[in-house]
């Protein structure tokens, strides 16, 4: 097995919200500096998810795309010796002239990819859609970003017309880069819950495979949510169609965030007002798990190890990133990595893991609904107008070198591994059971993992 790599990524979001977009690359600077280009090299970053983004390239018309961005900074990563990771769309639902629920977004897409292939035939990589499932539950089961809607029908014509626009532009892109790889971005969480709430968090659970599970051609009539699919408006001969034809990835690439990892509780007292959700008849607080005691969270190397389990296909952490001081983020990037490392010591194919966002990011605290400039930074700060390296970069620059990375602030564990972590403390007896249940089921994994390794 190679050795783990280190990747790079460009947050890069093209977010509508009503009939305005939130341009991240303009708002982080990187739309008019090609000079970011050397600074990320110059980390030692070979591989870089980067954009080349539907809305960017033809916002108006299809029949009309303006090269002249890609023009310039394509040719630069190839001259710097960094493979781009190409994104076609990130949480997009494509220019005016489409959305994510209409007829028009798949194959509009994969006209998009075509051009792209045709333009760059060096190209080798590819993410048409990124995170499909995250962002039809955001757009269209939650209503934070257009259409806005909150309707499952609506959820499930997006998240098909996402993967059918994937199928086809691979296709597309394949029949210029034979070679071409998929290269399918996902967050993958897991959803803990309180007992009463139990069933609901078993949906979420079999949820969150399923952008996956219909690349890779698992959703039969077996599935657990082929009954939810055709229910709200999938056809049983469009499901066959996966089947018959998939588009499996050639790379799984795995988001994860603390906040990936959710707790359902129905008592909703114990928690702020914010958590407070809806979800078919049941009202109840839905909140980040690593901060409610007693719940005993999963974490990342077993979620790769559950990746790798259910698909046996090469893995990447394709964002890896943490709201907080510099120190903290140090501290998360490199348990990332210590979490990939044993991940692969247990049999996984881990390539990389990638830092998120090298540039920084705007407005994720608030899901990208408003414009308020709040800024998160990565490897580098761009508050001033210019590049500033902070501790990530160093962390980042050791990694890419093969080096064991020592630093004083790696003597104090992150905030996620510190009690002060819990904020909540519900159901005191109830979460004493379930913390003994998760304890047995860690230990039946850890020997599954055993297992496996030998």
């Amino acid at each position: 097995m190679n050795p783990l790599e280190i990747w790079g990524g460009i947050e890069c979001s093209q977010c509508r919200v009503g009939e305005g977009y939130y341009n991240q690359l303009s708002r982080n600077g990187h739309w008019e500096r090609i000079s970011d280009l050397d600074a990320i090299a110059d980390l030692g970053i070979k591989t870089l998810r980067y954009p080349l983004l539907w809305e960017h390239t033809a916002p108006d018309s299809p029949d009309a795309s303006d090269w002249a961005w890609p023009d310039e900074r394509l040719p630069r990563l190839r001259e710097l010796g960094i493979n781009p990771i190409i994104g076609l769309t990130h949480h997009g639902s494509g220019p005016r002239y489409t959305a994510l629920h209409e007829d028009n977004f798949a194959p509009g897409l994969a006209r998009h990819a075509a051009n792209v292939a045709a333009r760059y035939p060096w190209l080798t990589h590819f993410t048409p859609v990124n995170e499909p499932l995250t962002t039809a539950r955001f757009s269209c089961l939650y209503g934070h970003w257009y259409p806005h809607t909150t309707c499952h029908r609506t959820f499930v014509r997006a998240l098909l017309n996402q993967l059918e626009a994937t199928r086809l532009s691979m296709k597309a892109i394949r029949e210029i880069i034979p070679h071409a790889k998929l290269v399918q971005t996902e967050d993958l969480g897991q959803a803990h819950s309180t007992p009463a709430l139990r069933a609901r968090a078993e949906f979420e659970n079999h949820r969150r495979w399923l952008s996956l599970d219909l690349l890779c051609g698992r959703v039969t009539a077996a599935h657990p949510l082929w009954g939810y699919l055709t229910e709200h408006g999938a056809t049983e001969a469009e499901l066959q169609s996966w089947v018959d034809n998939p588009c499996p990835p050639c790379v799984l690439g795995i988001n994860h965030y603390l906040s990936s990892e959710r707790f359902l509780d129905e008592a909703m007292e114990h928690y702020p007002a914010r958590t407070v959700t809806v979800n078919d008849g049941l009202t109840y607080s839905d909140t980040e798990a690593i901060n409610v005691g007693g719940v005993e969270t999963v974490g990342i190397a077993n979620l790769l190890l559950q990746t790798w389990q259910r698909y046996r296909l090469p893995i990447a952490v394709t964002e890896a990133h943490l709201n907080g001081t510099r120190d903290e983020q140090v501290r998360w990037l490199h348990h990332v990595w210590e979490a990939a490392q044993e991940a692969r010591q247990l049999g996984a194919d881990v390539c990389a893991v990638t830092v998120w966002s090298i540039l920084g990011s705007y407005d994720w605290n608030k899901l990208l609904t408003c414009n308020v400039g709040y800024y998160e930074p990565g490897p580098f700060d761009v508050r001033s107008g210019q590049l500033r390296p902070t501790l990530l970069a160093k962390l980042v620059r050791t990694l890419a070198q093969g080096k064991r990375f020592r630093h004083p602030v790696m003597q104090t564990p992150g905030w996620w591994l510190r009690p002060q972590r819990v904020l909540y403390r519900p159901h005191l007896a109830e979460t004493r059971s379930m913390y003994e249940e998760n304890q047995r089921n860690q230990a039946e994994s850890s020997l599954h993992k055993l297992d496996h390794a030998a």
